[in-house]
């Protein structure tokens, strides 16, 4: 049997395995050494709300995939053409945000799981109108070995009609977007409220019931994500690069000053909103 470590990130996923990673926003050359000392699974590189250009996100997917840490890049939009962009740049996993329907899913399977196959002839496989020869399915399987489709679920509309996108073959994972979610039930950032705990629990269940993996991205305290690991969620997306120095930094700094009897500038201490 193959070493854990030596596994990909969507063949640890099948085996039921938890994954580790955190998302990052610096470009900084010396951040995927680090990476990989702390020992994380994969990083999430966020173009939706980052500002990374093609030429850096596809550095940084090489960056890391040089260090075997599997980059998962979430597209601005639920574009295919978008999501081929990435994984031409090196990512493994691809994110599409705020996705509410069944075609959006099979849009977002079909460019991560059937490149370089696309338009009609591709909606017609996708659909069940056409079949792909035995030579072409074996081209598909390996081109794409790998690849991780991950759906953001992260709206009421969404949860509404859960069972129908999560029943879409070729699906491999969903993100639960908190601020989203907690924003689309009308309780913007209340994490703690039932209502919202309710709906990421609905979502957790009933994606581990369809055999996917799902994962919960919070920048709050740790204890959030082992609730939800509890729950069933498998993969840990915890924090960014700023929160988690910030947060750090300031913890170091506040025992810096009380030690020594400086006064603390509660007007300096504005949180992250995250």
């Amino acid at each position: 049997m193959s070493n854990s470590s030596n596994l990909s990130l969507l063949q640890k996923l099948k085996n039921g395995q938890n994954v580790y990673g955190t998302c990052m926003t610096s470009t900084g050359p010396m951040w995927p050494k680090a990476v990989k000392q702390i020992g994380l699974d994969f990083v999430f590189l966020d173009t939706e709300h980052i500002p990374l250009n093609r030429t850096e996100l596809a550095r940084l997917c090489q960056q890391f995939r040089a260090y075997h840490i599997t980059p998962i890049v979430r597209i601005p939009s639920p574009d295919p053409y978008l999501a081929c962009q990435a994984i031409d740049g090196g990512a493994i996993g691809i994110v599409a945000p705020y996705l509410e329907s069944v075609e959006q899913i099979q849009a977002l399977v079909g460019a991560t799981k059937y490149r370089p196959l696309k338009g009609e002839k591709l909606a017609n496989y996708l659909n069940g109108k056409e079949t792909l020869s035995p030579e072409m399915e074996a081209y598909i399987k390996a081109y794409n070995a790998d690849h991780i489709s991950i759906a953001n679920i992260e709206s009421v509309p969404a949860l509404n009609q859960l069972d129908e996108l999560l029943s879409v073959p070729g699906l491999d994972a969903v993100f639960i977007g908190p601020h989203d979610l907690s924003v689309s039930l009308g309780l913007p950032e209340q994490y703690d409220h039932p209502d919202f705990e309710a709906a990421v629990r609905s979502i957790i269940h009933q994606t581990r019931q369809k055999g996917l993996a799902i994962g919960v991205h919070f920048s709050l305290e740790p204890e959030r994500q082992i609730k939800w690991i509890r729950e069933g969620a498998n993969i840990v997306v915890h924090s960014f690069d700023i929160a988690l120095f910030s947060q750090r930094l300031r913890y170091d700094l506040t025992v810096i000053k009380d030690a020594i009897g400086d006064t603390y500038n509660s007007e300096s201490d504005t949180s992250l909103i995250v």
